[in-house]
């Protein structure tokens, strides 16, 4: 039987800024703000989305399963997410001020595929990952020049 592979990724932008107001970007609303077509949906309320164990769900592409794990709110927050019969692992966003007005965010991922035919999505992302992060900060621009 053929093994699933893991892929462990990291890179940083640079978000035109400051800290609290770049990481609110990357909360599970913040990111509808710049990502077209996210629209997380909590199937029970929550009074503070970013508190760890707190569970959504997006259909942005592939239907996913998000979970809170961990959170330094306006530094880091980290994420469990699985997108069933295809990948699962964390998605952890952490937040470092480049300046007063500047962020540098780190964005790593840590994906596991499910079967062994998800192993050539992990290929094709890993291999995308430095133009996939490009992408992040061209759209996060886009909403900053948008007001």
């Amino acid at each position: 039987m053929k093994e699933c592979k893991s892929v462990h990724l990291s890179g940083t932008l640079e978000v035109p800024l400051p800290q609290t107001r770049a990481f609110s970007l990357f909360t599970p609303s913040g990111e509808s703000t710049w990502v077209e077509g996210w629209d997380p949906v909590f199937p029970a309320p929550v009074a503070d989305e970013i508190e760890p164990g707190t569970v959504f769900e997006t259909h942005h592409g592939d239907y996913t399963i998000w979970v809170v794990v961990r959170c330094e709110p306006g530094a880091l927050v980290e994420y469990a997410r699985i997108t069933p019969g295809d990948r699962a692992g964390l998605v952890r966003v952490e937040c470092e001020a480049a300046s007063d007005n500047a962020t540098f965010v780190t964005v790593s991922y840590q994906l596991t595929a499910l079967t062994p035919e998800g192993n050539s999505a992990l290929d094709d992302f890993a291999e995308g990952y430095g133009d996939f992060l490009e992408q992040w900060r061209q759209s996060i621009q886009k909403a900053i020049d948008a007001g």
